[in-house]
């Protein structure tokens, strides 16, 4: 089926952007998956995508040229990404990072983890459901090694989160190693499995010494994993404050696994702006605070957006900040650019002297579009504060 996409959409497939929105097209397209070639307004061959709605977009380019999705079809994409990614597996302090990363391997709407012997695929939509018969047949030929998966349904009208995918049951949770530190995880637990893969690098900084020798604050810590890795690296004390009360149990299980005594590390359940004025109250303050917050949240007293309200944390944070402080500022929020998240930062920071030491992005096992600045969403600054 043949379908024109707008000039404005032609510029965006040429420059090499695979995600398509419901304003590329003239026409309403409904809600059903289909395959689709797509045309420009004089009818140029552009590409072969499907459609099928997700949170983000309706669909993706998944080849410039006539492409069947079969098994061959995704053989050849799992054996390139797992090529790109040898140096993981030849790291024995590794054995958790991504597999395959959506457009950056060749095909939007599928993300899978590996986490020791176990596979983790996150569908983002009912197209690649459906197709999940050719994926797992050419991921098992590909990754043999792999002894069983779970599958995670991240598109509305599901009706599990999660769920065993094939080959044999993970235990309820077990340990995976980063940077050669010990998590606990679960595979089948929700959308969640105890740690975000992407801020492998970021953990890495903390595990070489980053912040060796001092206080860390960690707010919206989950499972308080950069905690655990400042610990490993020399840090204490550490706080780490998450309002989700099953934090402290599944951070104190990523401690106990690397036999870190608890007595130097306190776990807080709190909203993390009522722990700002908890801590000024008492007189705390820390030598480092980290910052990871989710893109959007809400409880029962307000709501947060990073887009909008990130410049508050950074303001919290300068109150409980030591003097010469590093503040470690993070957003995975993909409608945020670089650019205005930096302002975000300048917002917050108010009159104070600072300095950015670095800049990161997505860690290499994380393969992004880079002809699409969105699909590279994580960004992370360290900043030595000067007060």
């Amino acid at each position: 089926m043949k379908i024109q996409v707008s000039s404005l959409a032609e510029k965006k497939i040429v420059k090499g952007v695979c995600l398509l929105d419901s304003l590329d097209f003239k026409e309403n397209l409904g809600l059903e998956d289909r395959l689709v070639t797509l045309v420009s307004a004089k009818g140029a061959y552009l590409g072969q995508a499907y459609l099928s709605q997700q949170n983000k977009g309706i669909g993706w380019i998944y080849s410039r040229h006539e492409q069947d999705l079969s098994v061959e079809f995704f053989k050849d994409l799992f054996q390139k990404a797992k090529n790109k990614r040898k140096k993981y597996y030849d790291d024995q302090g590794t054995t958790a990072f991504r597999l395959f990363n959506q457009d950056g391997d060749g095909f939007g709407g599928l993300t899978i983890d590996l986490y020791g012997e176990y596979a983790v695929f996150s569908l983002y939509n009912t197209f690649v459901f459906s197709i999940r018969g050719q994926i797992i047949t050419a991921f098992q030929f590909v990754f043999p090694e792999v002894i069983g998966a779970y599958q995670k349904f991240r598109f509305k009208g599901a009706t599990t989160e999660s769920d065993h995918l094939y080959g044999l049951e993970a235990p309820e949770s077990f340990s995976i190693l980063e940077n050669g530190v010990a998590y606990q995880v679960f595979m089948n637990d929700g959308l969640m499995t105890g740690i975000f893969l992407d801020q492998h690098d970021i953990r890495g900084l903390l595990v070489d010494g980053l912040a060796a020798g001092k206080s860390l604050l960690n707010m919206f810590s989950y499972t308080a994993a950069f905690s655990v890795a400042a610990a490993m690296g020399g840090a204490s004390p550490t706080t780490s404050v998450d309002l989700a009360k099953r934090s402290r149990e599944l951070s104190q299980a990523h401690f106990q696994q690397n036999s870190l005594n608890l007595d130097s590390h306190q776990f807080v359940v709190m909203d993390v702006f009522d722990y700002f004025k908890y801590a000024k109250r008492k007189g705390l303050t820390y030598d480092v605070v980290v910052l990871d917050p989710p893109s959007f949240a809400r409880n029962k007293k307000q709501t947060f957006s990073v887009a909008k309200d990130y410049h508050k944390l950074i303001s919290e944070s300068l109150e409980v900040l030591n003097s010469n402080g590093l503040l470690i500022a993070s957003t995975n929020a993909a409608n945020l650019s670089l650019e205005k998240f930096r302002q975000q930062i300048e917002k917050g920071m108010g009159k104070t002297g600072y300095r950015i030491l670095e800049t990161y992005r997505l860690p290499a096992d994380f393969t992004y579009n880079k002809k699409d600045e969105s699909s590279n969403y994580l960004k992370v600054f360290t900043i030595q504060v000067q007060k």
